[in-house]
């Protein structure tokens, strides 16, 4: 990661969660980002501990997304992830999703069933 490119995340406002900063995207939403703050040896793109520590669908985003600079080459296909509630596709890098144990939720299905527990509160 190059140090000054964009350095702009003085202006990001805190807890306001806007991407709309180049350098704080950047370094928490890449792989390089990723590979330079967690300071792994070599490049990111053959990096062995990156690759372990996200599963396939967001190694893929934030080797591709559009804050790097650089995108990995070839990405590594995988099966889409799906809401076990509706069965929808929840893309991990761009939606919004609850877990449970292994299980992935849409935000429609998290907010029902959250909407469900309040109401049985009552």
């Amino acid at each position: 990661m190059t140090i000054g490119i964009c350095d702009d995340e003085d202006k990001y406002v805190l807890f306001s969660y806007a991407r709309n900063s180049c350098y704080r995207n950047h370094r928490r939403f890449t792989l390089c980002g990723y590979h330079h703050t967690e300071e792994h040896s070599g490049h990111w793109k053959d990096c062995q501990e990156c690759r372990d520590s996200f599963e396939t669908e967001m190694y893929v985003w934030y080797g591709t997304n559009e804050y790097n600079f650089e995108k990995l080459e070839n990405p590594s296909k995988y099966e889409p992830t799906k809401c076990a509630g509706c069965g929808i596709v929840i893309r991990l890098g761009e939606d919004g999703y609850s877990t449970s144990g292994r299980k992935y939720f849409c935000e429609a299905c998290t907010n029902s069933e959250h909407e469900k527990q309040l109401h049985e509160r009552l």
